[in-house]
């Protein structure tokens, strides 16, 4: 088995900033859509920022580890909102705090981040296996 090419850090970064997008229209634009999709692919759509976000800052890491440095990444920061203070309460509260941090501690959240987490990692083992692929052809030009 032949190891798959190192991530584009273009892609990735153009796949965080899709990823973002989609996440703060789903949040903040009123698209009628039922609260739990709001909630949950909101929550999904973070936990596959945090994949981006990890896989653009370390291109060469394999996909397992991606998954995992993310996952972890993104369970700490949810179990971090166990921890209250007042001024970090008050960040919270805010638009940047409630979207970066979020406000109420959830299992369900946990389950979503990994999940798309893992859908990240499959859609980046398709865009990388395709490019190991098309590597040869594009050697022929």
């Amino acid at each position: 088995m032949r190891a798959l090419p190192a991530r584009s850090a273009a892609l990735s970064l153009a796949l965080l900033l899709a990823t973002v997008a989609a996440g703060l229209t789903l949040r903040l634009a009123h698209l009628s859509l039922p609260s739990g999709v709001t909630k949950y692919g909101g929550s999904a759509l973070w936990g596959l920022m945090i994949y981006w976000i990890v896989s653009f800052l370390l291109p060469t890491l394999q996909i397992p580890s991606t998954v995992l440095l993310a996952g972890a990444i993104a369970t700490a920061v949810e179990v971090f909102k166990l921890y209250h203070s007042p001024g970090l309460d008050a960040f919270r509260l805010t638009l940047p705090g409630a979207l970066l941090l979020g406000r109420f501690f959830s299992l369900w959240d946990i389950a979503a981040y990994w999940l798309a987490i893992v859908a990240g990692a499959l859609a980046d083992h398709v865009i990388r296996s395709h490019s190991l692929i098309s590597t040869p052809a594009k050697r022929l030009n």
